[in-house]
């Protein structure tokens, strides 16, 4: 229930139009701005397409708990019989589908615009699809910790920047070709972590902020 409300109000409220064209845009101005030398922007590509991806889904985490704790589907949410972490699960699970896969697809033009190899370009999207969970795993905290505070945005980034680190280091290696395996294998823990542990403390978090 949770996850198809969530869903249909971000596919349905234009949600992931804003990510996906801070991401798309950001991505595809950089060819323009460093030139044509293709050994430049395969150097400084990869990194560049993960600080994008970061900040694209950094930007819809502000109001992910904020609308729930206003209009009191927060107090509902907390008296249902479902666990409060297994909703927050969900809320994140259609953030990924309606804001993460979207994201993850797109790196693939944004990745030959920026001069990636074509057979690379599979494991690329693969692996900004499980940066994507990894991100959204720890923007929940953010989210739910910052719920009560308006416009909490810069407060989300400092809580939740530093988390982002370890997927962009690998994913980064990932799209630069580097210990593909290692990387991939890293990453996928880094995502699984995040899921795991994300909702647990989000759901703490929210009940703080219901008292």
């Amino acid at each position: 229930m949770t996850f198809r409300r969530d869903l249909a109000l971000m596919w349905g409220g234009g949600g992931v139009l804003a990510p996906l064209g801070f991401f798309l845009g950001a991505t595809m101005l950089v060819p323009l701005a460093m030139g044509p030398e293709r050994a430049l922007l395969q150097s400084a590509g990869p990194p560049l397409v993960w600080i994008a991806a970061a900040l694209a889904v950094l930007a819809t985490l502000e109001r992910l708990f904020q609308a729930d704790l206003e209009d009191g589907s927060l107090e509902q949410t907390l008296l249902s019989r479902a666990p409060l972490e297994a909703l927050v699960l969900a809320k994140g699970l259609a953030l990924w589908c309606a804001v993460g896969l979207p994201l993850a697809l797109a790196g693939a033009p944004a990745a030959i615009a920026l001069q990636a190899p074509v057979e690379r370009i599979g494991v690329i999207v693969v692996s900004l699809g499980l940066g994507m969970a990894a991100f959204i795993g720890v923007g929940l905290v953010g989210a739910a910790v910052t719920a009560g505070v308006k416009r909490g945005g810069v407060l989300i980034a400092l809580i939740v920047l530093p988390f982002f680190a370890p997927p962009i280091i690998f994913g980064s290696a990932v799209a630069a070709g580097e210990q593909v395996g290692a990387a991939l294998a890293i990453l996928t823990g880094c995502a699984l972590a995040a899921l795991a542990l994300g909702p647990i403390a989000a759901a703490a978090a929210l009940r703080l902020q219901a008292e």
